[in-house]
């Protein structure tokens, strides 16, 4: 008789999720890895998620989201994914995703990084995650608040509104919005801006930053 820990990982339902760039990929190398973890795990595969030729910046995936939906339901146990990048499109939304997996009870597995949240080392890089995302979020604050004040020593604008009447937290948004892959008109409809507003702002302050 197998151990009761064992017995308990063995009822274990995995989702698996795959992605690839472009159309000429193929998510062979990942699939082969992921299901020899499952069987050597013990798992029983719940469903297989699979995103072609989407960018890691896109922030509306089908199958991705379609495995957020389900375990939401509480449909399986865990997830599988080959690597952190093929899963989360920043550190930002990596952290986000796990602590609703967390929240949810549903373990989370990256194979490449042997990362297992179900595991103490795996709850140990869940708070270095967490970590780096707030470093991440204070450096584009600093950056973006050092552009500013640049720009506003020379007296630079774009489009109708001068840098003076720039709200930092709305340049904060713009900055983290442009991570997530958005494009300059969903940016300006997020903070009310025109589009030819976001594209000069981000330019000035690229600029800015490079000589601040």
């Amino acid at each position: 008789m197998k151990p009761l820990e064992q017995q308990d990982q063995r009822k274990k339902r995995a989702a698996l999720y795959y992605r690839v760039s472009t159309s000429d990929q193929s998510t062979a190398m990942q699939e082969g890895d992921l299901k020899r973890f499952v069987e050597a795990r013990g798992f029983t595969v719940y469903d297989e998620y699979k995103d072609m030729a989407f960018s890691g910046a896109t922030k509306n995936r089908p199958a991705l989201d379609r495995l957020m939906d389900d375990a939401r339901k509480r449909r399986f146990d865990v997830v599988l994914v080959w690597r952190f990048d093929r899963f989360a499109r920043s550190t930002t939304h990596l952290l986000s995703a796990l602590s609703e997996f967390r929240h949810l009870s549903i373990d989370f597995v990256s194979y490449n990084e042997n990362m297992d949240t179900s595991s103490p080392m795996g709850e140990a890089m869940f708070t270095v995650v967490a970590a780096m995302a707030k470093l991440e979020r204070d450096i584009i604050r600093e950056r973006v608040t050092a552009g500013v004040r640049q720009a506003m020593k020379k007296r630079m604008s774009w489009g109708r509104r001068k840098i003076e009447q720039t709200n930092p937290a709305v340049c904060t948004r713009i900055l983290e919005l442009r991570r997530q892959g958005l494009g300059m008109g969903a940016i300006g409809k997020h903070v009310a801006l025109s589009s030819r507003t976001v594209w000069r702002f981000l330019r000035g302050v690229e600029a800015c930053s490079q000589v601040a």
